[in-house]
C-alpha cells in the first residue's frame, strides 16, 4: 500500500497517520493489498473437527504413527489439524500443548460415556487417560490460569480504551540552548559592527503536540493536531530585514494551544492517496522526505537542517494534496495550499493570498539510494517566502504603505541520499529561486545547499550521529526597482543592483542518545560563519541539549 509521510514544519516532529498505518516510510515501493478477513491470516482459527485421518495432508499410511492417529481420530474424534489441513507431526510439542490435547480427549471420552456409547471405551483406555490426567494436572491448571488472566486483561483494555475509532498519540520536546555573545554589521551595512545580539542568554524552549487519528473507514481517517510552543532563540537583530538565523527545528512560540492539523486522508486506491483540510496541509506534510532521519524531534537540531527550505515555502495551512505511487520505485506528490484559508478577504483567502503549488518526483533506483526532484510556484502577498531561514523576505517594506511588494516565485531543487552502509548515509540538497514583482521589471534570485552525513546506531543501537554543513538561502542577484532591492537597501539605498556581499555557512553536529523507545536526549552544536550573509558580522556558536518524549 501507499505511504504518506507527514512531517510539517515544526509539526514535522512526528511521523503521522498514514505512514504509521500502512507502510514503512523509508521506501517508495508499492505494497500488495491484503484481505484482513482472510482465514489464512488467522492461525488461531482452527479447522473443522477431523473425522478421518485422510483429511490430514501431511499424514501418510506408511507413517509409523498412522494407526495411532487413525484410532484417535476415528474411534474417539479428538484430533484436529491446523487451518491448512496439516497435522504438524514433526513439530516439537510443549507439555502445555500435550496437556491441552489430553484434556480434549478426556472431554470426548466423557461425552461418549454420558451418551451411552461407553462400549467404545475400554478399561485400559480409561486407566491410561486417568493417569495422564493426573500427571498433567499442574499444566492444565496453569493453562486455565493463563486463560483467566488473558480474559481479565482483555476486559480491562476494553473498559479503559481511549476510543474504538480514535488513536491518541503525542510528543513533548524540551530544549536548553544558549549562544555566544556577538555583534553584527546590521543597518546600514557599512563594515562596522554596530549592534549587539540581545538574545544570548541560556533559555528553555518547549513544544508539546497531541494527535488524534480518527478512523472513518478502513481506507480513510481524520487527523487532528494540537500544538503549544513556548520560548524562542530570538532576537538576534530586530530590524525588519535581518532575520533570526539560528532558528531551531522545534522553535514555534504560540504561547497558547492552537490547532496545528485538521485534515482528512483517503486512500483512493492502493497506489493513490488524497489529503484535504484547513490546517497542516503543507509540503513537509504531503511530500515524502528522502532524508530518512528528518525530524525536529529526533533528527537535526536546526530548522534549516530539516529539509531544503524550498519545501517550506508558503508555510501552507489549508489545501489539497495527492500522493501517487505510479511505479514500484517511483512516486509523485503534488499540492495546492494557502497560508490563511480561514481569513477570506483581500490578500488572505484560499486563492488571493499567499498560495503555493508544488510537485515532487521521488525515485528509489536501489534500496540504498533516494532521489527527489521538486518544483514550486509561490505567490507571496508581502514578498516573504515563509521559509524562515536565510534570505526569505526578498522585497523591502514601503515606508508609505507599511507593506512589502508582492512576489511571484518559481523554485526548483533536488535532494539525494545514499545509504553507504547500515551505519553510514550521505546526502545533499540544492535549491534555486527566481522571483519578480508582478507587473514590474527586475528579478531576484537565491540559492541554498546542504551536505550531510548520518550515522545510525552510532556506538549503540538506536542512537544517531549527524554532521550537516550548508548555506541557507542567499540573494545572489537582485535588480528589482529602487526601494525593493534588499541587499541595496541594507547596504547603501542608492539603487545598486547585486546580491549579498557575504556568504553564510552553517555547521551543525549532534548525537542522539536513544534512552528508550520513547525517550531520547540530543546534545549538539551549531556554528554560523558570516551570519546574515554579512562578512563583517561576528560568528555565532549555539549549544543545545534537546530532550524528546513521545507516546
Amino acid at each position: 500500500m501507499l505511504a504518506w509521510l507527514l512531517i510539517a514544519g515544526v509539526n514535522g516532529v512526528a511521523q503521522k497517520a498514514l505512514a504509521q498505518e500502512y507502510i514503512n516510510t523509508g521506501t517508495t515501493q508499492a505494497q500488495e493489498s491484503i484481505d484482513l478477513n482472510s482465514p489464512s491470516l488467522s492461525p488461531l482459527n482452527p479447522m473443522a473437527q477431523v473425522t478421518s485421518v485422510s483429511q490430514l495432508k501431511d499424514v501418510q499410511p506408511n507413517d509409523w504413527a498412522f494407526q495411532a492417529l487413525q484410532s484417535l481420530v476415528e474411534r474417539y474424534g479428538c484430533i484436529a489439524g491446523y487451518p491448512d489441513s496439516n497435522y504438524g507431526g514433526n513439530r516439537a510439542l510443549t507439555r502445555y500443548e500435550f496437556a491441552a490435547g489430553v484434556n480434549a480427549c478426556l472431554d470426548r471420552v466423557n461425552e461418549l460415556i454420558t451418551t451411552a456409547t461407553s462400549d467404545l471405551v475400554t478399561r485400559e483406555d480409561l486407566a491410561i487417560l486417568q493417569k495422564l490426567q493426573s500427571e498433567f494436572a499442574p499444566e492444565l491448571a496453569t493453562l486455565q490460569g493463563r486463560v483467566d488472566s488473558l480474559e481479565a486483561r482483555t476486559a480491562e483494555i476494553k473498559a479503559n480504551q481511549f476510543s474504538t475509532t480514535t488513536k491518541l498519540s503525542g510528543l513533548l520536546i524540551v530544549g536548553i540552548q544558549g549562544r555566544t555573545s556577538n555583534r553584527g554589521d546590521v543597518n546600514p551595512r557599512d563594515g562596522q559592527k554596530d549592534t549587539d545580539d540581545a538574545g544570548t542568554n541560556t533559555n528553555v524552549i518547549s513544544l508539546a503536540q497531541l494527535y488524534l487519528t480518527s478512523q472513518i473507514t478502513p481506507r480513510s481517517y481524520l487527523f487532528t493536531g494540537l500544538l503549544d510552543g513556548r520560548g524562542t532563540t530570538a532576537p538576534r537583530f530586530t530590524n525588519s530585514v535581518s532575520r533570526n538565523d539560528v532558528l531551531l527545528g522545534y522553535e514555534f512560540p504560540t504561547d497558547n494551544l492552537i490547532v496545528s492539523d485538521l485534515n482528512f486522508h483517503w486512500l483512493v486506491t492502493d497506489k493513490l492517496a488524497v489529503m484535504v483540510g484547513t490546517e497542516g496541509v503543507s509540503m513537509p506534510a504531503a511530500f515524502r522526505g528522502p532524508n530518512r532521519v528528518e525530524s525536529a524531534a529526533t533528527g537535526p537540531l536546526s530548522y534549516f537542517a530539516q529539509r531544503n527550505p524550498i519545501l517550506n515555502m508558503g508555510y501552507g495551512h489549508g489545501g489539497i494534496a495527492i500522493d501517487w505511487q505510479f511505479a514500484k520505485r517511483a512516486s509523485l506528490q503534488a499540492i495546492y495550499t494557502s497560508y490563511q484559508p480561514g481569513n477570506p478577504g483581500k490578500d488572505s483567502g484560499l486563492f488571493d493570498g499567499t498560495t503555493t503549488t508544488g510537485v515532487q518526483l521521488l525515485l528509489t533506483p536501489t534500496d540504498t539510494l533516494d532521489l527527489s526532484l521538486y518544483y514550486v510556484n509561490n505567490y507571496s502577498s508581502d514578498g516573504c517566502l515563509l521559509t524562515f531561514v536565510g534570505d526569505e523576505c526578498l522585497t523591502t517594506v514601503n515606508t508609505s504603505t507599511g507593506k512589502s511588494a508582492p512576489l511571484q516565485t518559481n523554485a526548483v531543487g533536488a535532494t539525494v541520499t545514499w545509504q553507504i552502509s547500515p551505519r553510514i548515509s550521505a546526502g545533499a540538497w540544492g535549491g534555486y529561486t527566481k522571483s519578480y514583482i508582478p507587473g514590474r521589471s527586475g528579478n531576484v534570485e537565491t540559492t541554498n545547499y546542504m551536505v550531510f552525513l548520518n550515522f545510525p546506531d552510532l556506538f549503540a543501537k538506536g542512537n544517531l550521529g549527524g554532521i550537516y554543513v550548508g548555506q541557507p538561502p542567499k540573494i545572489t542577484s537582485s535588480d528589482l526597482p529602487v526601494g525593493n532591492n534588499v541587499p541595496d537597501f541594507v547596504n547603501t539605498g542608492l539603487g545598486r543592483a547585486g546580491g549579498q556581499p557575504g556568504t553564510t555557512t552553517q555547521i551543525e553536529a549532534f548525537y542522539r542518545f536513544q534512552l528508550t523507545d520513547n525517550i531520547s536526549i540530543t546534545p549538539g552544536i551549531i556554528h554560523i560563519l558570516e551570519p546574515g550573509h554579512t562578512p563583517d558580522s561576528d560568528s555565532v556558536t549555539i549549544g543545545i541539549v534537546r530532550s524528546t518524549f513521545s507516546f
